[in-house]
């Protein structure tokens, strides 16, 4: 199990690193959006390419940060519900749903995505819009984002085994959710009337 935990530990490090580094990619896309507005409003011009250009910035945040977002611990889930759960049942929920519905999914977008993307490099498929960018680049982040996300949730599947056999203690233990402090918050308010 220390080989497995020790590859965990290498993923989560791969995974923020490029999280992090990714991230960035949102500041680009308010920038390509805020001088395409301004031009346009100016200039009473555009272009679709500068259009599809943020689309696709944002599709690559979605879907590469994803597996930071995992790592994390922010996916979504009903976190007022999940807290009034026992600790061991929240485990088996994380290692259950890891196991069988994130990395079963993963592998369905991988596998039917490899498809989609070659067929779209052949075609060297363009936009439907005049002036626009090519979409086998797009549809590239399919694959990468959900082999991404597989690997991550790997490592997270790891880490919950680890911790329901005492091995390493929980990473998320003591996180706490900027959501979550201000319920809390206002409970304690509400109480105290």
């Amino acid at each position: 199990m220390q080989s497995l935990l020790k590859l965990s530990r290498g993923i989560d490090a791969f995974t923020k690193w490029t999280g992090k580094r990714l991230a960035w990619l949102i500041l680009v896309a308010v920038v390509v959006s805020t001088v395409n507005a301004i031009i346009r409003k100016s200039f009473d011009t555009s272009s679709n390419s500068w259009l599809e250009l943020q689309w696709l910035l944002f599709s690559m945040v979605f879907l590469l940060c994803s597996p930071w977002t995992l790592l994390d611990n922010e996916h979504i889930r009903i976190d007022i519900v999940s807290n009034m759960m026992p600790k061991w049942l929240r485990d088996w929920i994380d290692i259950v749903g890891h196991a069988f519905f994130l990395m079963p999914l993963c592998i369905v977008m991988i596998i039917t995505g490899g498809p989609f993307f070659m067929r779209s490099v052949e075609l060297n498929e363009q936009s439907g819009n005049a002036g626009g960018l090519p979409q086998w680049p797009a549809k590239s982040l399919i694959i990468i984002g959900f082999t991404l996300l597989l690997v991550q949730g790997i490592s997270e599947l790891i880490k919950r085994i680890a911790v329901r056999r005492g091995l390493i203690p929980d990473p998320h233990a003591f996180q706490v959710h900027a959501l979550e402090a201000e319920v809390e918050h206002l409970v304690e308010a509400i109480e105290k009337r």
